[in-house]
């Protein structure tokens, strides 16, 4: 089996295609208009991790650190920063982050997804060379967003601190929570360890990023927990 992705410009499980046999190839290529795409085998992955990292004009490079990201229907559904994985994981996931960094010689911030295979190996999956999804929880969670970050870094002024205050989590909204109405903005924003962003869209449709949750703990697996309750709190009964 192999995944068929367009070169540029996929996201959310978009541009993707996956071929059970050489039978299947040229249907895909053709459902994704002949764009310029890339084969990859399939990769029996454990989990996905992600770093968002940023490189300065003067070279000077800043990491956020390894976060783990968990999806549903191809849609980024939580991260949990920081990823609990090995010591030797993180260094290796860093090392190829700044090379890539200094490679395309990037300004800005870059944001690398890894697959991580049960033996411990990395392989790189997706580059966006902007703020991602996986770096929301930088806003409440860091010294320094990436948003800021990326400020920094086209102004050329110095890079922030990306020290991380707490252990944190991000729980994506979607379109979906707005079908019984208005989703119960008071029930989530009740906790005071959890802050609340929205995206101003005016229209919410089924799998639409529409905003997230950010949850502070004393650590990972508390912080996740208390995000998906906050989540869970916004879908009024019927």
């Amino acid at each position: 089996p192999a995944v068929l992705k367009t070169a540029g410009f996929g996201y959310d499980g978009k541009g993707q295609r996956l071929i059970k046999s050489a039978a299947d190839a040229e249907g895909a290529f053709a459902s994704l208009g002949g764009q310029e795409a890339i084969l990859e085998a399939f990769v029996d992955f454990e989990r996905e991790v992600s770093i968002v990292a940023a490189r300065g004009a003067d070279g000077q490079m800043v990491s956020y650190g390894v976060v783990e990201n968990a999806h549903e229907q191809h849609i980024l559904d939580l991260t949990i920063a920081p990823a609990s994985v090995p010591t030797a994981v993180q260094r290796e996931a860093i090392e190829i982050t700044e090379a890539l960094l200094r490679e395309l010689q990037v300004v800005g911030v870059l944001c690398v997804e890894f697959f991580l295979t049960r033996g411990g190996k990395l392989y790189v999956n997706e580059l966006a060379p902007r703020p991602h999804n996986s770096g929301h929880f930088t806003i409440d969670a860091c010294a320094t967003s990436q948003f800021e970050q990326q400020l920094r870094a086209v102004c050329g002024l110095p890079l922030g601190s990306t020290e991380q205050l707490r252990p944190a989590a991000m729980a994506n909204l979607l379109g979906d929570l707005w079908q019984r109405g208005e989703p119960d903005w008071l029930a989530a924003c009740a906790q005071p360890n959890v802050k609340l962003h929205l995206y101003g869209k005016r229209a919410a449709r089924p799998g639409r990023k529409m905003g997230h949750l950010t949850a502070l703990a004393a650590t990972t697996d508390e912080a996740a927990q208390l995000a998906r309750a906050a989540r869970a709190a916004l879908t009024r009964p019927d």
